[in-house]
């Protein structure tokens, strides 16, 4: 028999293999000797409360060994001369995992990134790292080039979209392509920045090998459409190159401003949706993980443990308040897109060995909210209303990126901190007044959600807390709606709106699900047929 168990033992004792043993056969009431073979499934940590333990999922043989363990291979057959041309606008999860789809259902995947690969976009985010605060590649940053933001943003793979499709599928085209076969067992798999470049450039060689293509720097700036207008034809891009295509699908990410603009422009419906802003809050990864791990003061995290991670969110007068975007022992980075921002995000290597922890710490912001831009900017109010918030974050920070920052306990009293502490964001920090820039209806929910949160989490809001500005790229604050059934805009026929960008996602997997459906919906074109 090969059953699957699940067994809870002491951090000191999960990793043997007798005390697994045991436990199964005790789950299972038979002797230990009938367990024949065990094999990880699934690994979390259950810190609520001492000792602290590990909750593991095996498949276990009784009676009979496990057949060996397949390991993830993805091998895409070269495309046919015939092969239909499917343009995808970025190369993000949405249109990276858009492409090796559609590879597998013999479509031609003509991938357009209007940043740099991988390798020469390191180079365009070294100034930010070096000094060198000034200047921000606007075709070539934090959020643009291949890979999408995903890239040198942490590369956390954890997601609730278990209903959108095949989450493991996705896992295992990660390890085929080269990230550790721990992301298939780990309850909250992450890759690290340092590690995902590689297996983004191997996602890339296995498109060009089967017959695909990527081009970067071409940032498409126009749409082909038929005399009628109801069919999309293929894309300009701004170097005057046409690309026909059978099908279009947009993958630019949450970012991509002008992309925006031109559908506004082109007449096509755009919608308002809810996003958040707020700031990143950093903390000493040390006191996250003695409130997380109850650990006595002084006492050091148990080796074999990682960094501990929280989620915290509320609801405050109709609007949440939440984290976003933990990331344990990692770096708080500058992500403009134009150089007369201020954007802060975070990001974590492999190993998680910073000693400090940042999070996003946002407030809902609702369509409504930003109608004060409605009428200069109408469907698009809520980009504007980002943008207003982040070259005033600028400003506040003096320029090169310097982000304004406020202790916890400063914020929480509406004083300017004398000093601030160390931190990792590189540009460097200026002591400012977080009311005076964000908007009140923010700001004051803000206030009482880290003081809610406080309660729920041991010196959340302690003397340690740091406030840096802004966070604003939760998400887009614009819908690109879409037809159910066919996944194509309902006024244009071939455009298929996708990912974190159009609005249908919210991170890496669910960006890379919502790609593969919509590679997916293209193969079944009636026009395929």
């Amino acid at each position: 028999m090969i059953t699957e168990v699940d067994i809870h033992l002491p951090l000191k004792k999960a990793d043997a293999a007798e005390a697994r043993r045991k436990a199964v056969a005790q789950a299972l009431q038979l002797s230990p000797k009938r367990v024949m073979g065990m094999r990880l499934l699934k690994e979390s940590i259950d810190a609520r409360r001492r000792p602290i333990c590990k909750q593991l999922r095996l498949l276990v043989g009784v009676d009979e060994p496990l057949p060996p363990a397949e390991q993830p291979v993805r091998h895409y057959a070269p495309l046919a001369d015939t092969a239909k041309r499917v343009v995808i606008v970025g190369s993000g999860p949405g249109g990276l995992f858009a492409a090796l789809r559609c590879l597998e259902l013999g479509l031609r995947p003509i991938v357009l990134e209007r940043g740099k690969d991988v390798t020469a976009r390191r180079f365009d985010l070294q100034p930010l790292h070096l000094g060198e605060f000034g200047g921000v590649n606007t075709e070539s940053n934090y959020c643009f080039g291949e890979g999408g933001a995903g890239t040198f943003s942490d590369g956390k793979l954890f997601t609730r979209a278990t209903k959108r499709g095949p989450v493991m599928e996705v896992y295992e085209t990660f390890v085929a392509h080269g990230a550790s076969p721990q992301i298939l067992t780990d309850a909250h798999p992450h890759i690290g920045s340092d590690r995902l470049p590689d297996i983004i450039k191997a996602m890339r060689h296995s498109i060009l090998n089967a017959g695909g293509e990527v081009h970067f720097e071409t940032r498409m700036c126009g749409l082909l459409r038929s005399a009628d207008g109801k069919r999309l034809l293929g894309v300009r891009s701004s170097d005057g190159r046409e690309w026909p295509a059978d099908a279009v699908i947009l993958a630019t990410g949450h970012s991509a401003r002008d992309v925006y603009r031109l559908l506004h422009e082109e007449g096509l419906l755009l919608e308002r949706k809810a996003f958040a802003v707020g700031v990143r809050i950093e903390h000493p990864q040390a006191l996250i993980d003695a409130a997380q791990y109850h650990l006595r003061p002084g006492e050091q995290r148990p080796h074999g443990l990682p960094a501990a991670r929280y989620a915290l969110a509320t609801k405050i007068e109709d609007r949440g308040v939440h984290s976003f975007c933990m990331c344990p022992g990692g770096h708080i980075v500058p992500s403009a897109t134009a150089a007369d921002e201020v954007v802060v995000n975070g990001m974590s290597l492999s190993q998680r060995n910073s000693p400090y922890a940042n999070s996003g710490f946002v407030v809902t912001v609702e369509p409504q909210d930003t109608d004060s831009f409605a009428a200069e900017h109408g469907v698009l109010s809520g980009i504007a209303y980002q943008r207003a918030l982040e070259t005033a974050t600028s400003l506040a920070g003096g320029g090169q990126q310097k982000a304004p920052a406020q202790r916890v306990q400063d914020f929480l009293k509406h004083r300017v901190s004398a000093t601030l502490p160390t931190t990792t964001y590189e540009p460097g920090l200026t002591p400012w007044d977080l009311h005076a820039l964000l908007p009140a209806q923010v700001a004051w929910r803000m206030q009482e959600g880290l003081q809610h949160f406080n309660r729920k989490l041991r010196g959340f809001a302690g003397e340690d807390a740091l406030l840096i500005g802004c966070e604003t790229r939760t998400s887009s604050p614009v819908r690109i709606p879409r037809d159910k059934e066919t996944l194509q805009h309902p006024q244009l026929q071939g455009l298929y709106p996708c990912g974190e960008g159009a609005g249908f996602a919210g991170g890496i997997v669910s960006a890379a699900l919502d790609g593969r459906r919509c590679a997916e919906a293209v193969a079944g074109m009636q026009s395929f047929a």
